[in-house]
């Protein structure tokens, strides 16, 4: 890519069980529509040319061959829950290929989750072939400086009672399983030209917007253009969705990409 070029593409939209569900019957899971067909969340960020990946969850190699990812950067953790990092020992392909550890960027939640849930990276005895990662500790106060001398700046939200860490960089967001936000972390946003924000479905959840509640969020902080990520089959039918959003909110789905 050309310097100066900044690249979104949406990895995988679908919540925590993807989409379509196992043992489902429901018409979205027996979609033929690609669009209805979601991978765990996750996104690729490609500036001047380096890619970044925000969450490795368990379906981050068929993400990366997809998207035919040659080289891997960094790797920005939102939270530390198995739909966000459970694929993360596949990253031993960039070791092997670019001859160094993967550097990683967490908050201490998830760098005590990488510590129990892959033990033999962290254990004093390093077996061969394990992943090799460089973690460095963050948190919403964060603006980690790119080669390009610009900044992915950090955000907070709540899961639940979960503190989340959504991500931007120059006028794009990226927030997923977010249930509420503090106002201070609204400003943060605020500016945006484009927004991705997770809406599970219609019906209210404890620890996820819904559609309302991701639309009354973009209508606060008012991006240009809008999609929505970490969708379950419950959301409905994407064509049937598309006709109900505002006109500058849209579905994400797997393999959208947003150029800048």
């Amino acid at each position: 890519m050309q310097e100066n070029s900044f690249k979104v593409t949406v990895l995988g939209s679908g919540t925590s069980q993807g989409v379509p569900v196992i043992a489902c019957d429901c018409e979205v899971c027996r979609s033929t529509n690609a669009k209805d067909k979601r991978l765990r969340s996750s996104i690729l960020l490609t500036i001047d040319g380096l890619n970044y990946v925000i969450d490795t969850g368990p379906d981050f190699r068929q993400q990366m061959l997809r998207a035919n990812v040659q080289e891997l950067e960094a790797i920005f953790f939102t939270h530390q829950h198995k739909d966000h990092i459970a694929g993360l020992d596949d990253v031993r392909a960039f070791n092997f290929k670019q001859q160094k550890d993967m550097k990683i960027y967490c908050d201490v939640r998830v760098e005590e989750a990488l510590h129990r849930e892959y033990e033999y990276v962290f254990s004093s005895f390093k077996y061969p072939g394990i992943p090799l990662l460089d973690l460095e500790i963050i948190d919403k106060n964060a603006l980690i400086k790119l080669p390009n001398g610009n900044e992915i700046r950090a955000i907070e939200a709540i899961h639940y009672k979960l503190p989340v860490l959504g991500f931007r960089y120059q006028n794009f967001t990226y927030l997923t399983d977010v249930k509420t936000i503090e106002p201070e972390e609204i400003e943060k946003i605020k500016g945006s030209e484009v927004l991705i924000v997770n809406a599970l479905r219609k019906e209210e959840h404890i620890s996820h917007f819904n559609l309302q509640e991701a639309l009354d969020f973009i209508a606060l902080v008012q991006p240009k253009t809008a999609y929505l990520t970490h969708i379950s089959h419950l959301l409905g039918m994407y064509d049937e969705v598309e006709k109900e959003l505002p006109a500058n909110v849209h579905l994400a789905y797997d393999g959208l990409e947003l150029i800048f």
